[in-house]
């Protein structure tokens, strides 16, 4: 008995765990309904987000991964896309300009390089796709067909690898190929220094296909009503030295021994930023040619203050146009720099020159006063013997302005024309010198003495008069050191003017 029972207790216990079972799995298949349905939601809604029937084309549509498998499986990488050539359109984005440098005549700049052409063999309209366009890798772009684009002129050009390749491609279902590039490139300047630092240098980047001609692939700018085909992606490019001021894109076809390629061009040119130069070259030359003028108002005697002034101011532009030429490269030609230094050293020169001019006079000047010095000393020590050993001649009155042929002329008794002592004329007695009569005296006559006595001045002839006298004299009297340091002081810094007018309207106006 007690055995029945503990089969029907076990039975009843079987079927409460069954049905506890069937009601936990209805449970769960009717909490997993509702995400299901949910998902179908989701995937049949537009692109504004409003839900939309499934339809059984979009339930069976084509996955990437399907699509990538069937193109390749049939490609051939090496075959070209068209008989008869492709069509490549090329557009770059410029993102920065790195350096420019003087020294090896390159620019470094960061790009994108984007490139469109049609394969055919890559369309995959007819498959139904589930996407309209395909983002693949570059590992991608490796098995499919390319135009293999390249700089020709180019110093260095790379793809960035920030962490990763830095290629972008898009296939549609067209069979249109993107493929976007973002590299790093270092292309050549044409420098010109004839205008520096007021100059422009252009700078060029070339591009053509490789391994193609253009019966192959045509390749040509992208252009579009509303985008150029060289776009700046910053609005202004500026370097430490440089702006860029300009920049445009050609297409020229170059002959080959294999055909003709097409090559596009990109020109950028840029204006140097000469604001550095101005406070580092022009301003202190400006100060070291003022100070070389001080020396015009030194007295001539301070030869050594004046010497110092000048020496040291060549000095100085000397060193500053050295300091600044070894940071550019040596070129064979003149540059305006170099013209504006060599003439702000000719001017100082100039300077030494009017200092050596005003030594030489001043010497000659003191050698004459001292041999003056030594005659007159002499010629009165001689007077001093002559009275000491004879009486004082008799009074002789002479005037200045009578002819020469006069008796009372002045020639007659010794003297010259040009003679300023001639201009003062008196009589005085040979005993106690004073004035007296020409009476006749019982004493024998003596040696006459001439003295000066003020006259009157030669009335002043018309100046054509004047004229013809200094020609007949022949060579004018020589200028003093005043003279010369007042014409220097006037001359120099209108000669200096002139010279910055020609200058500065010369290059700042003339095309680069």
């Amino acid at each position: 008995m007690s055995n029945i029972w503990n089969v029907l207790f076990g039975a009843l216990a079987l079927a409460a765990v069954c049905l506890a079972n069937s009601a936990s799995s209805t449970e769960w298949r009717q909490r997993q309904q509702p995400t299901e349905s949910v998902e179908e939601q989701i995937s049949s809604t537009n692109e504004d987000g409003i839900l939309l029937p499934i339809s059984d084309k979009d339930a069976h549509c084509t996955s990437d991964k399907t699509i990538i498998e069937k193109l390749l499986a049939d490609y051939k990488q090496h075959k070209t896309p068209s008989e008869l050539g492709v069509s490549v359109g090329i557009e770059v984005w410029v993102q920065e300009v790195n350096s420019i440098n003087e020294i090896t005549s390159d620019f470094d700049m960061d790009i994108y390089v984007t490139e469109l052409w049609v394969d055919n063999a890559l369309r995959y309209d007819h498959m139904n796709p589930c996407k309209y366009n395909l983002s693949l890798s570059n590992e991608i772009l490796e098995k499919i067909w390319k135009p293999n684009t390249c700089f020709i002129n180019s110093k260095m050009a790379k793809i960035h690898q920030s962490p990763f390749t830095n290629v972008f491609l898009m296939i549609y279902p067209n069979g249109t190929v993107w493929v976007n590039y973002r590299v790093q490139v270092k292309g050549p300047c044409q420098m010109d220094f004839s205008s520096f630092p007021m100059d422009s240098q252009t700078c060029l980047l070339t591009l053509e296909s490789f391994n193609y001609n253009n019966h192959e692939v045509d390749m040509r700018w992208l252009e579009s009503p509303t985008q150029p085909p060289l776009t700046l992606l910053k609005e202004n490019i500026q370097l430490p030295d440089f702006v860029l001021t300009n920049y445009s894109t050609y297409l020229t076809q170059v002959v080959y021994p294999a055909g003709i390629w097409n090559e596009l061009t990109m020109t950028f040119t840029f204006s140097r930023r000469y604001g550095w130069y101005i406070f580092q070259a022009y301003i202190p030359t400006y100060s070291a040619i003022f100070i070389s003028w001080i020396s015009f108002v030194i007295p001539e005697r301070m030869i050594p203050a004046r010497t110092m002034l000048c020496v040291n101011s060549l000095l100085a532009a000397t060193f500053q146009f050295g300091n600044i030429m070894r940071n550019l490269p040596r070129v064979s030609y003149v540059k305006a720099l170099d013209v504006w230094m060599l003439s702000i050293l000719t001017f100082i020169f100039a300077s030494l020159l009017e200092l050596a001019v005003i030594g030489s006079l001043t010497a000659k000047s003191d050698k004459a006063a001292a041999a003056l010095a030594a005659s007159e000393s002499r010629r009165h020590s001689s007077i001093s013997n002559a009275n000491s050993s004879q009486a004082p001649p008799s009074p002789k009155l002479c005037h200045h302005n009578a002819r020469e042929s006069s008796p009372h002329s002045c020639r007659l008794y010794g003297s010259t024309n040009t003679d300023p002592r001639a201009k003062k004329r008196i009589l005085y007695s040979p005993t106690d010198g004073t004035l007296m009569p020409s009476a006749a005296s019982p004493t024998p006559r003596q040696p006459e003495r001439m003295m000066l006595i003020e006259a009157a001045d030669d009335p002043k002839p018309p100046i054509w008069r004047r004229i013809w006298r200094r020609k007949r004299r022949g060579p004018s009297k020589p200028w003093t050191t005043e003279q010369i340091d007042q014409i220097s002081i006037y001359a120099f810094p209108t000669t200096f003017a002139v010279f910055n007018i020609l200058y500065w309207g010369y290059y700042l106006t003339r095309p680069s």
